[in-house]
């Protein structure tokens, strides 16, 4: 966020610093976020609860340093294994796709002169 200081008043200033001032006040009185999230994962759990069940999704850490080392991500360098082509270009036999993925241009090229994806599959 950048703001050219000079196309301001003294007045306008003054109220951008006051403002500034307050919202930096508001942030100072929050407790860290680490805190917080530990005192809803613990609320949860006094009543049986996980965090996930309650807001869904996976539940916070309250430190990065609580996970272990070893463990990855489950996206994370997940091989999805080869797929075969469904489409092929009828210029170049070479050029083909998968159905996966952004469209190759000539596939693109050619769906947007009006030809039907149908056309350019794979007979097997």
């Amino acid at each position: 966020m950048a703001f050219d200081l000079n196309a301001f008043s003294p007045q306008q200033l003054d109220a951008l610093i006051t403002q500034a001032k307050e919202r930096k006040t508001t942030l100072k009185k929050r407790k860290p976020l680490t805190a917080v999230r530990k005192k809803l994962t613990d609320m949860a759990a006094a009543e049986g609860y996980s965090i996930a069940e309650l807001f869904g999704g996976s539940t916070p850490r309250a430190t990065p340093a609580a996970a272990p080392a070893t463990r990855k991500s489950a996206t994370k360098g997940r091989k999805l294994g080869k797929v075969a082509p469904k489409y092929r270009n009828p210029a170049n036999k070479n050029e083909t796709w998968t159905g996966r993925g952004k469209q190759p241009l000539w596939l693109a090229a050619h769906t947007k002169k009006g030809r039907k994806l149908e056309e350019f599959l794979i007979q097997k």
